[in-house]
């Protein structure tokens, strides 16, 4: 028998011994959840030993209380949080804080405060009479500002008769008490608060109570096994494993306690890839889920004045203009994007709208966005509720509403939003748009989603939702001494010290309670795996210290851990299959150690293709993917590293380029090439030439082509300054290559050329004439060194060796102009050769690639260290 029953079954003994069977409906019996009913009855029954029995009431005592009915209204917590606030807002004593947040919190606060009354008070009066007389015990006691403070505004809050949550469960829990007149059986785990233990004490002066805490009962811990990771990513695929080997082992209960989110994502994501769905008590603030996300997007990209970044992440969403198709909206943003790029407009909801004054498919949804923007007024205040109303209309406007309406949490999100707008009709506090917005940004961080649609076996849960539950198995995750005990909830502006000098629980007070309801998890269940990360960063973690202790009492009492096995035990097998892969046979040692749970996913990586990348990359491409032609930067992508050329040029991974916000080097590049092209098409030949009127002529012409730039940005002022100080160099270094004989024949020529099965295409920045002779130049803003350590290697850098190729030049070098100095800059190799092995070496690794040859993630670090392909090679795992 497991030990979940033998407690349950103590418990339906010692029932039955005061109330015999069969009717045991005078009685009330309150559980910490629901989940414990069902095997108490079945205790029960087992030990009436008869074929029916008349159950007794069982409920939690939130439920209970619950039931009792109030004459007075409620105030919800959106009507006390904006009344709080404005109270705050009045008294200007915070006047760089942010006041919703301490809202929050004090309104947390004041509840404990209300609940920490010495006695329990049935209505309005006796309630006013336990504050005043809670008020005049702490008037001449010493207390800090903060904790002053705090009692001063509670005291001042509860002036009235209206109830809150707090008062109002007060008042009910006092009703059940006065009213008590049956016996009541209490399952306990953990401490309760001091309002419930005065509930009880209360009830036992009217009938008869009795506690059946699990402390107390002697109960045997389970001995967990232990999981350290070496990762995130490890823990994960730990806990995944195990909760698929339980599975198969026929478990079908199984819980995961999760102490760390962020494990837990992944953990969950893992199974989901597994096609094992979760099941999840816990819930999502409404913070973390994309259908709030949206909102975020649309009023942030409303308050920056629609900045590009911004207004595409807005457009990104799936949730936005819901009533176009799915298409429409992709190549709307498609659009946009490429325009934005193109154009270079950082911002301005106008500005988007004239550059898309043609284009029919991308100015309705800027014109939706113009006219939903009129309807949030930023400009003056509103009320909350108006606010909220405004909201609705531009979400209508934008077809938001409708996107979130096809969703399960999105409509759990608008009826939220809808019931927050009518509690606050009343509200007449008026608040500018950021106040607002950070108002909503605190509700959204309140409100939870639970997902109740998902049926499963598996199930997320909390530490305090497991007091008397029983699974099949459990896996305590992320039990790290950072995440177990848990921070306790709140603390950002009133801290333990002000919680101490209020006679209110503390941190201590929280972990104490956690420790209780670990050490009743354990002794509910047989079969748990505890998982943590033993370091991170580089850093060393250590275990909980809960969890620390007891490790090391079952090391000393050499105590064997239980195998934690289901039907199948040691011998049994479980097959993870893949479709592309031969079946996986995998002993089902479920509850194995360290050893064996790491041979397992050692197991998985090696026959699983779908797992994280742990090897060197070298995909192969199918020879119709393979590219007609290949671009100069595409080839020198390819010989910098094959992978880079396979994600760049086949998958098209290129990175987009970005809305400029600012004057990068590659602009100035850009300019000093027109600058050039301008200049030799009408001075081809500065020899016997007056140098000033040369210099002249290129500063008329370099005003010109910065112009653009200097509207736009001052920067730009400093970078043609720059571009000033190499003027007499160049001038100096064409009349020197002038006076070699070469002429300045033509600049900027494209060309294309067919080789064997590939077209070679590129752009010659110049190209001189000597006679015959030609030599192709390529102007640098770089310094002469880096680019002579390009060509060290001949062949790394094949640049200049294909624009040879191309124009069939024997010459051909680089022109370096930096820091007021021009250089030329050749390769030491004989050029026409160079050339030639570049074209041969080009056919020849294209027939390779053609032909199955693999493209591996080979590039040196100098190749790595800015290229955006990183993340996808995944070069600092596998190395």
């Amino acid at each position: 028998m497991s030990s979940a029953n033998v407690l349950f079954d103590r418990v339906a003994q010692r029932i039955l011994a005061a109330h015999p069977a069969p009717d045991l409906r005078g009685i009330t019996i309150l559980l910490p959840n629901m989940h414990a009913a069902q095997p108490l009855a079945q205790a029960l029954m087992r030990a009436a030993q008869r074929p029916a029995l008349l159950l007794p009431q069982m409920v939690t005592l939130n439920e209970w209380a619950q039931s009792v009915p109030l004459e007075a209204a409620v105030a919800t917590d959106s009507q006390r949080s904006a009344l709080l606030y404005q109270q705050l807002r009045k008294l200007q004593w915070f006047e760089h804080a942010d006041l919703w947040s301490m809202t929050q919190e004090l309104l947390k606060l004041f509840d404990e405060l209300t609940h920490s009354l010495g006695e329990l008070p049935g209505d309005a009066e006796s309630f006013a009479a336990a504050v005043q007389q809670a008020y005049a015990a702490r008037q001449n006691a010493t207390l800090q500002l903060e904790a002053r403070l705090v009692f001063e505004l509670w005291h001042a809050m509860q002036v009235g008769a209206e109830l809150d949550g707090a008062r109002a469960y007060q008042q009910q829990l006092a009703k059940l008490a006065a009213g008590a007149d049956s016996p009541l059986y209490v399952l306990r785990a953990s401490e309760w608060d001091a309002l419930e233990q005065r509930f009880l004490e209360e009830y036992e002066q009217h009938a008869v109570v009795k506690v059946f805490d699990l402390r107390e009962m002697e109960a045997l811990l389970s001995a967990p096994r232990f999981f350290a990771a070496t990762s995130l990513e490890q823990e994960a695929r730990a806990a995944a494993m195990q909760v698929r080997l339980w599975l198969a082992e026929g478990k079908r209960d199984i819980a995961i306690v999760a102490q760390d989110r962020v494990v837990a994502r992944r953990t969950r994501a893992l199974l989901e890839r597994a096609e094992v769905l979760v099941a999840d008590e816990t819930g999502w603030t409404f913070a973390t889920l994309s259908v709030s996300t949206v909102l975020d997007r649309w009023l942030t990209a409303l308050q920056s004045d629609f900045y590009h970044h911004d207004l595409l992440d807005l457009l990104k969403s799936p949730f936005i203009f819901a009533d176009m198709t799915a298409g429409e909206r992709k190549s709307a943003v498609y659009q946009l994007e490429q325009l934005l790029r193109k154009q270079g407009v950082v911002a301005g909801l106008e500005k988007f709208l004239a550059l898309a004054e043609h284009e029919v498919t991308l100015h309705q949804p800027l014109a939706r966005l113009r006219q939903a923007a009129a309807s949030l007024e930023q400009g003056r205040k509103k009320t909350l509720a108006e606010w909220l109303a405004a909201l609705q209309q531009s979400m209508d406007v934008l077809g938001i509403d409708k996107g979130l309406q096809q969703d399960d949490a999105g409509q759990q999100l608008l009826r939220a939003l809808d019931g927050w707008r009518q509690e606050l009709q009343d509200d007449t506090g008026r608040y500018r748009f950021a106040e607002w917005r950070r108002w909503l940004a605190q509700q959204l961080d309140t409100e939870t989603f639970r997902d109740s649609s998902i049926d499963s076996p598996v199930r997320f849960t909390h530490l305090a939702a497991t007091r008397w539950r029983a699974f099949d198995a459990v896996l305590l995750l992320g039990c790290d001494a950072d995440h177990l005990p848990s921070a306790a909830d709140g603390g950002r502006w009133f801290n333990d010290a002000v919680r101490s000098a209020l006679n209110l629980p503390t941190r201590a007070t929280h972990a104490t309670r956690q420790h209780h309801d670990l050490l009743a998890l354990l002794a509910m269940n047989d079969c748990v795996l505890v998982t943590w990360q033993k370091d991170k960063d580089g850093e060393a973690r250590l275990l909980s210290p809960f969890l620390q202790i007891l490790r090391d009492e079952l090391a000393a009492s050499s105590l064997l851990l239980p195998p934690c096995r289901g039907k199948a035990g040691m011998g049994g097998e479980a097959e993870v299959q893949n479709d592309s892969t031969p079946t996986l046979t995998l002993p089902l040692q479920g509850g194995g150690d360290e050893g064996e749970l790491l041979a397992l996913l050692e197991l998985e990586a090696a026959h699983c293709p779908d797992m994280p990348q742990s090897a060197q990359p070298a995909p192969i491409v199918v020879a119709e993917a393979v590219p007609a032609s290949v671009s100069i930067s595409g080839y020198n992508s390819l010989v910098a590293c094959p992978y880079q050329f396979y994600a760049r040029h086949i998958l098209r991974l290129n990175e987009l380029d970005e809305v400029q916000e600012a004057i990068e080097k590659r602009d100035y590049g850009e300019r000093v090439h027109g600058i050039l092209q301008r200049f030799h098409e009408q001075y081809p030949q500065v020899s016997g030439r007056d140098a000033a009127e040369m210099e002249a002529a290129l500063r008329r012409i370099s005003e010109a082509e910065f112009a653009d730039l200097l509207a736009q940005d001052f920067a730009a002022r400093a970078w043609l300054a720059r571009w000033y100080l190499s003027l007499p160099a160049y001038l100096e270094w064409q009349a020197e290559n002038e006076a070699q004989g070469w002429r300045y024949a033509e600049s900027e020529s494209a060309f294309d050329w067919q080789l064997e099965g590939i077209r070679l295409r590129g752009r010659i920045d110049r190209l001189d004439v000597r006679g015959e002779e030609k030599l192709v130049l390529d102007y640098k803003t770089q310094d002469a060194q880096k680019l002579a350590n390009k060509l060290k290697d001949p062949g790394e850098d094949v640049q200049l060796a294909c624009y040879a190729y191309a124009h069939e030049a024997a010459d051909a070098a680089f022109v370096s102009i930096e820091n007021g100095k021009v250089k030329l800059v050749a390769p030491k190799d004989d050029v026409p050769l160079l050339a030639q092995l570049n074209a041969e070496r080009l056919v020849t690794v294209m027939e390779q690639i053609r032909g199955g040859a693999g493209m591996p993630a080979n590039g040196v670090d100098a190749a790595c260290m800015h290229c955006e392909i990183r993340g996808v090679c995944r070069k600092g795992e596998w190395v």
